[in-house]
Formats: C-alpha cells, structure tokens, sequence
C-alpha cells in the first residue's frame, strides 16, 4: 500500500536549509496496522503529511497503492485521495458551519455517491453518534468531534487511514475510548492503518512499530503478538 523510497524533505528558514525527512525507506503492505513513534520534531507528522500527498519531498519517490505521486500536482493529488486515503487530525478539523452529519456527506458527495447522507448517518451511527448528528462541532465534545472525523475519514471506505495523535486533545478515558474505536474498525474494514503517536504502548497495538529520530528511522520492528 505505501512504498517511500529515498524521502528527503528539506525545508528553507531564515537560518538556512532544514532538513527534516532525510532518507526515508518505507514498504508497508495493505491491512497492516503501523505505529510511527519519535520524539516532537523526529519528523512523524510530516512523514504523515508526505504519505497523504499533502507535502511533497524534495526528493525521493512516493507510492501509494501502486500508483506514483510524486510528481502530480494539487488537483490530481486531491482526486487521487478522493476515496482511497481517509486522515484524522488531533485538531479534528471540522466544518464549524456543518452539523455533524453534513461533515460526514462533504467527501462522499465529492465522490458523486447516491444517498449521500443516509450513508453518512449510517457512518454516524458506527461510531456511536445516531443521536448527535444534527448537532454542530461546537455543540459537541472533543471525544464526540473526533468520532465525526473517524466517521468522515472512514466514510468513502478508504484502503489507507492516516491518524495523526488521534487522542492528543482528549483526556485519557475519551482518548481511550477513540482508539478502541478506530482499531475495531480498522480490523473490520481491513484498512491499512499508520498511527503517529507518542505513547509507545498505544504504537504497540498496531503490527509493526517504527520508530524516528532527527528525521530518519531508527527501528523497524514487527509487534510478534499481533503479527501472530
């Protein structure tokens, strides 16, 4: 499902060229469930970023699900994720304007798909929230807000599912609660699954934990109890 081959990405500031991916390898297989762990600043998000096409790398090779993005521009990169690649951000990123349930319809709607809305509600009810769907985010909790975002991503039944620190703005029991959520869900729709956190003991739930410092990877390691 993704193949990085070479990945630099080296970013200008005031005090010169920083570089912040420096030789990223990375094969992971689809269904596989991958835990990206690393210290602020190791590069995890912006690896995620590069994954998801939404930065390029100043060089080096991307593909996703057989197909090379690279090269390919703002348009074509959105078209390509259309219904292959779902994202939840730590910050949710919901629609303030949009009840819950127009959220979930925006990416199924962009993919022309009938019944736009009797899918999303259905989306919603997965994830617990038949009862909030006419509600706006900033009627909801942060635990109920991130399930929206789980529910939007998951909507249009993506093969790759990016989470960036999904329970990084929820306390302990409602964070919990959301991974419980997104591994049940990911078991069950045989997504593939890359999980940036800081918790070694969340990263150690997926299949495979890689871990990053300054920019590259330092470790690689198949979890034997969940491989098995």
């Amino acid at each position: 499902m993704i193949q990085l081959n070479g990945i630099h990405l080296t970013l200008n500031s005031l005090a010169g060229p920083v570089n912040i991916l420096r030789g990223i390898d990375l094969h992971v297989p689809k269904g596989q469930a991958v835990g990206m762990i690393g210290p602020s600043g190791s590069g995890k998000s912006t690896l995620m970023s590069v994954i998801a096409g939404l930065e390029k790398p100043t060089t080096g090779e991307v593909i996703i699900d057989g197909q090379n993005i690279t090269n390919m521009d703002e348009d074509a990169l959105a078209l390509f994720r259309r219904g292959r690649v779902g994202i939840v951000f730590q910050s949710f990123h919901l629609i303030p304007t949009m009840t819950a349930q127009e959220n979930v319809v925006v990416p199924l709607e962009l993919m022309g798909v009938d019944k736009a809305f009797d899918q999303a509600a259905a989306e919603l009810e997965v994830v617990g929230l038949s009862d909030r769907m006419d509600h706006y985010p900033s009627q909801l909790s942060g635990g109920e807000q991130q399930r929206v975002a789980l529910a939007r991503a998951l909507a249009t039944d993506p093969g790759l599912l990016l989470a960036d620190e999904p329970p990084g703005n929820l306390d302990a029991a409602t964070g919990q609660s959301i991974i419980d959520l997104m591994f049940a869900l990911h078991d069950k729709r045989d997504t593939t699954l890359v999980l940036i956190t800081h918790d070694a003991s969340l990263a150690d739930r997926c299949d495979r934990v890689v871990m990053l410092s300054d920019g590259q990877i330092t470790s690689d390691t198949a979890n034997l109890e969940t491989v098995a």
